[in-house]
């Protein structure tokens, strides 16, 4: 077998010629899905130009899923995904330290984290038969039988807490805060860890947690490398065999609803003291969720609002023919609901409402007006010529693919992207961002502003 230096510098010369490699080439690539007979499903994309394999397996057990009085559950356990595993048969339990090793012995990572919605697990590994084989052994027992250390779970806690601590001093963290709590009120996406929060996880409710939410039959495994489907398929029960043994059987029953993000039904504005050199202003609304069929529309509108740099509206209205920020900009985060649609900028405290001002006047010309042809064009360009950028490695595939499995999108979503967006019209964009934005009832919160 070769030496695991040659079989990383070969991996990464590969990976290195690979670089370049066009648009319509990886455009090209046909994604296969299939579900197994545990009911977890399974997306590939075969890639073989490179000796590697990303896996994704994600679960419907994001922070969305906390407990309101445990807000950071979802993240605790992701944290303690990677601090050991309990011994299975011959191989011996594993502590941190031994599991940071190991990984390093086989020239491969592994890890977890969770978001809003979802609970990620993530592996890379070379191709090459014993290392990968190895891989998706170790990787299957830290997402079955993690070893929920005390001691270690009691020393990250008091991090953590200190960690949240001092990012309350930042104008940044109280901005942001505030603007989460008047956006989504009491739906799960404005939970938010603190001190108080963190001293009521302990490991019997991170145990209770990985049980109830992380089982096989609930998994969307994304897969793209250097792997046929029989071999996708193979690796991916080897991966979740262990956590269906754990689990049983009968870990798949239906998981409550969360209840849907509600619109705002008047406009909330807070202007919160803060000694700063720059107040910090974000102005928004919740959004739209992201299977919405408005999203290509909504990612163009934002575009020439404020999300395409210095050619966006907020830009030129806001920084350019007024200097009251050097960078503002408008972004919107969907998810499996509606994620918040946000205005951000910074701006000199004697300036703050003027800046408030004035981009809330864009926003309301906006979506009264919709773009002009010439804006739309421009956005179009700029997005088309952009997409290779989107595919051009294997770990930007692997999340595009991810984002396919995760929303429900067609398998063909990456092939005709660019057909959409070339055929979205003014009429089009300006609907949609009507449908989307309602500036007479936005959230609008400054913090450090002059009085």
């Amino acid at each position: 077998m070769k030496s695991m230096k040659k079989l990383v510098a070969g991996a990464a010369f590969v990976a290195a010629s690979m670089g370049f490699m066009t648009q319509s080439a990886w455009a090209l690539l046909p994604i296969e899905h299939w579900k197994q007979s545990s009911g977890a499903e399974v997306w590939l994309v075969q890639s073989p130009g490179i000796p590697m394999v990303d896996i994704q397996l994600a679960f419907d057990a994001g922070s969305r899923r906390d407990p309101q009085a445990q807000a950071g559950l979802a993240t605790a356990v992701a944290m303690m995904a990677s601090k050991g595993v309990r011994a299975a048969g011959d191989a011996p339990a594993l502590d941190e330290n031994g599991l940071g090793q190991a990984w390093a012995d086989l020239g491969a990572s592994f890890g977890a984290s969770a978001a809003r919605d979802s609970f990620t697990y993530g592996l890379r590994s070379l191709t090459e038969p014993d290392l990968l084989q190895r891989s998706i052994a170790l990787a299957a027992r830290q997402v079955a039988t993690p070893s929920w250390p005390e001691a270690v779970w009691q020393r990250d806690r008091e991090r953590w807490a200190a960690a949240l601590k001092e990012a309350d001093t930042r104008p940044g963290t109280v901005v942001s805060k505030a603007f989460r709590k008047d956006v989504y009120g009491s739906h799960p996406y404005g939970y938010q860890a603190t001190g108080e929060t963190l001293a009521q996880i302990d490991i019997p409710a991170m145990k209770t947690f990985h049980r109830d939410l992380i089982a096989a039959c609930r998994a969307k495994v994304s897969v793209v490398g250097a792997v046929s489907r029989e071999q996708a398929d193979a690796l991916v029960k080897q991966l979740l065999a262990p956590l269906q043994t754990v689990n049983g059987d009968n870990a798949c029953d239906p998981l409550p609803p969360v209840a849907e993000v509600a619109a705002l039904d008047k406009p909330v504005t807070q202007n919160i003291p803060f000694q700063s050199a720059q107040a910090h202003v974000l102005i928004g609304q919740p959004g739209i969720a992201r299977n919405n069929p408005d999203f290509l529309a909504v990612l163009v509108g934002n575009h020439i609002l404020g999300g395409g740099g210095f050619t966006s509206r907020l830009t030129e209205q806001v920084r350019e023919k007024r200097g009251l920020s050097y960078s503002v900009y408008s972004d919107f985060s969907p998810g499996l609901d509606r994620g918040a649609f946000i205005v951000a900028l910074q701006t000199r405290p004697d300036q703050a409402a003027e800046a408030v001002k004035v981009s809330q006047e864009v926003i309301r010309r906006f979506v009264a007006e919709g773009p002009t042809e010439k804006e739309l064009q421009a956005a179009k360009d700029n997005l088309i010529g952009g997409f290779a950028l989107r595919i051009d490695s294997n770990s930007k595939l692997l999340a595009n693919v991810a984002n396919i499995a995760w929303n429900g999108l067609p398998l063909d979503y990456l092939e005709h992207w660019t057909d959409r967006v070339r055929a979205l019209t003014v009429k089009d964009v300006k609907a949609a961002m009507q449908r989307m934005l309602q500036p007479e009832r936005m959230v609008t919160v400054t913090v450090g502003a002059q009085p």
